[in-house]
């Protein structure tokens, strides 16, 4: 049984990480090669930074593949991610093709798979942001509808799948729990402190990176004033994305003193900087579940989440870009005690799940 896993941003590559490994200790269980796994790295992330230190990390195995695709616009990259996946596709002939989350890789991995006759397996299935405007969106949507197997992160998922109408099409659903906390259980035990960092005493961890965020200046500004008003009382570690540095650049922002800018950072720095930090202010979805698996309450500088559970349990704050907002979250938070003991996304087995449902599906 050949798995093709197509990949291409970071948090695609912590996902995989887990399924890979889930797929060696099934072959070693077995003691024979049943599964074979190629992996497509399409690019989308490409620097040291973003993409070859989670390799390297994390022990992800080599991609077979790298198509190289980056820099270009949503139409032109999904377009030519279409295009060199379907010609491995046609080299390779797997059984199934992997894919995770909601990028442009994502949905090119999918439809070239599905017009190939070639089951799909989405990982993170569900979620639902309920927001067309955000280009995360449509794929998800679109990479659900397409595929053989649907496997969702938690039972909110899973309603919305059934809400959408579901129930009525020949697609398997599986609750498997989240990956992101199988590689959080896993890889805790290996948490590094970034060199960059000197000895803060109390800080928060603060992402920014989103489009919706990023290309509007007015917002932006937003962001990064209510920040600096936060970081007169408690500093800020910023692991900083590309696109925020060439958009605070365009538009001529200047983040305070008092706000620590550093490089992307591998995977185990992060963690060491979640296990540490006081709480969490991002846009990203995947940095929001990790808050929770670290026991640290987020502000989302975003107007909605796919997950809504956190919200919920009230570990989660929406504050969008609304400058006073965002400071009277933190001030409400920072003399706040939270409760971080529910079991919202599985018991640490999502991997093994995945695994046994994709060999008990292959024909």
């Amino acid at each position: 049984m050949k798995i093709i896993t197509v990949i291409g941003a970071r948090p695609q590559f912590v996902k995989a990480a887990v399924v890979s490994r889930a797929i060696q200790e099934f072959n070693q269980q077995q003691r024979e090669l049943i599964l074979t796994e190629i992996i497509v790295h399409t690019g989308q992330h490409f620097d040291e930074n973003m993409s070859k230190i989670f390799f390297d990390q994390m022990s992800i195995p080599k991609p077979h593949y790298n198509l190289d695709i980056n820099s270009l616009s949503h139409g032109a990259m999904t377009g030519k991610m279409l295009e060199e996946i379907e010609k491995v596709l046609i080299v390779e002939k797997p059984d199934w093709v992997l894919v995770y989350g909601d990028t442009n890789s994502t949905i090119a991995g999918a439809l070239a798979a599905k017009k190939m006759h070639i089951k799909v397996a989405h990982v993170e299935a569900g979620l639902r942001s309920f927001n067309l405007e955000m280009p995360e969106e449509i794929n998800r949507i679109l990479t659900d509808r397409i595929s053989d197997i649907l496997f969702c992160p938690t039972a909110t998922a899973m309603a919305n799948l059934k809400k959408e109408g579901y129930e009525n099409i020949n697609i398997k659903r599986v609750n498997c729990g989240d990956v992101m906390n199988d590689a959080a259980l896993f890889y805790k035990g290996k948490a590094v402190k970034p060199s960059a960092l000197g000895q803060e005493s109390a800080f928060l961890l603060c992402t920014i990176h989103r489009q919706e965020n990023t290309d509007f200046k007015d917002k932006l500004a937003n962001l990064f004033e209510a920040l600096d008003q936060i970081s007169k009382e408690i500093n800020i570690v910023l692991p900083l994305h590309p696109r925020t540095v060439k958009k605070l650049r365009e538009f001529n922002i200047k983040p305070g003193e008092n706000i620590q800018i550093i490089e992307p950072v591998g995977y185990f720095e992060m963690i060491w900087i979640l296990m540490n930090c006081k709480a969490v202010i991002t846009d990203s979805g995947g940095l929001q579940k990790e808050a929770y698996f670290f026991k640290k309450p987020c502000i989302t500088v975003r107007e909605e989440t796919e997950w809504v559970e956190l919200i919920e349990h009230g570990v989660n704050f929406l504050a969008g870009s609304d400058k006073n907002l965002i400071i009277n979250t933190f001030n409400k938070i920072k003399s706040t005690s939270f409760n971080f003991d529910k079991n919202l996304y599985g018991t640490g087995n999502s991997g093994q799940l995945i695994v046994q449902d994709l060999v008990a599906s292959n024909p």
